[in-house]
């Protein structure tokens, strides 16, 4: 198994998800050495939440699970790519197929695209 340093973050490395076949970055999130392990075991991907404190598997709750296809190491071991099938609407948990459904313009932000799917229906 490839070691990943998890000492600079505090036991964390950050963790990107993006379509394996559009190549759209779906989401950033953090694992710890118990999420990378779990990811590597059941193919789905699985994050630490710094808010809970707490491991989760993306699609857990909503059904909207991430099957791993790929994964990439940066050259310092301490970033992981994860190219992923995104199944149901989406990854982010506001509706948008991506957490970067907001785009810079001056000093504002404006929103691009459409919800795929209603947070408040698949979050009850």
């Amino acid at each position: 198994m490839v070691d990943l340093v998890f000492k600079k973050m505090e036991g964390l490395v950050p963790a990107i998800a993006q379509d394996a076949v559009t190549h759209e970055v779906l989401m950033l999130g953090f694992m710890d050495q118990a999420a990378w392990e779990k990811t590597l075991e059941t193919g789905k991907a699985t994050y630490f939440s710094r808010t809970t404190q707490k491991l989760w598997t993306k699609g857990e709750t909503s059904g909207h699970y991430q099957i791993v296809r790929e994964i990439r190491i940066d050259c310092d071991n301490d970033t992981v790519l994860l190219k992923v099938e995104q199944l149901g609407g989406g990854a982010c948990h506001t509706g948008y197929r991506s957490c970067f459904y907001r785009v810079l313009d001056g000093d504002s932000l404006r929103i691009d695209g459409s919800p795929a799917f209603n947070p408040r229906e698949v979050y009850q």
